[in-house]
């Protein structure tokens, strides 16, 4: 049984290694192999995973079952959009997917930050299991653009209200 927890420092490593492999199974397809590399190396370092772990206003939560992670998930105050919570990622690994995982780590990243009134992301338009999840969990299609990281990937902007 995996258990949703606060990230700290020492878990990094692992998390790096997670996102590897979960964005190369997830992400090959879109951005092939060699992109999906370059990025993991840029977004997942473990300095670059400090750094969002030492940001204010945030929360970073790791699915742990005391011998490995099944997931991880990041999410932020907007430093743009007054009362808004921007979910940056939620990721599990895929032998763990349709177990409930994303959905805890959701449960707990969207309780943390009382003073929002909604959370956007965005999902690549593309990646069709992932936009019907978060429409499982309440999230709306609110508009669409397009991802300069990876030559121009068509995106969606998804939105939840927050009601608490």
């Amino acid at each position: 049984m995996f258990f949703v927890r606060t990230a700290s420092e020492r878990d990094l490593a692992k998390v790096s290694e997670l996102l590897s492999e979960t964005w190369h199974a997830t992400y090959d397809a879109l951005y092939g192999a060699d992109k999906v590399s370059e990025i993991t190396a840029r977004w997942h370092s473990v300095p670059a995973l400090k750094a969002r772990l030492e940001r204010k206003d945030s929360e970073f939560v790791v699915a742990d079952d005391g011998k490995a992670f099944a997931g991880m998930g990041y999410a932020a105050m907007a430093k743009d959009r007054p009362k808004t919570a921007i979910l940056h990622q939620l990721y599990v690994l895929p032998r763990y997917q349709r177990q409930g995982i994303g959905r805890d780590m959701f449960a707990e990243l969207e309780t943390c930050f009382p003073d929002a009134e909604r959370m956007r992301l965005h999902v690549e338009k593309d990646n069709l299991l992932a936009v019907s999840f978060f429409e499982r969990l309440g999230f709306e299609t609110i508009g669409e653009t397009v991802d300069d990281l990876a030559a121009g990937i068509a995106m969606l902007i998804l939105e939840k209200r927050l009601d608490f």
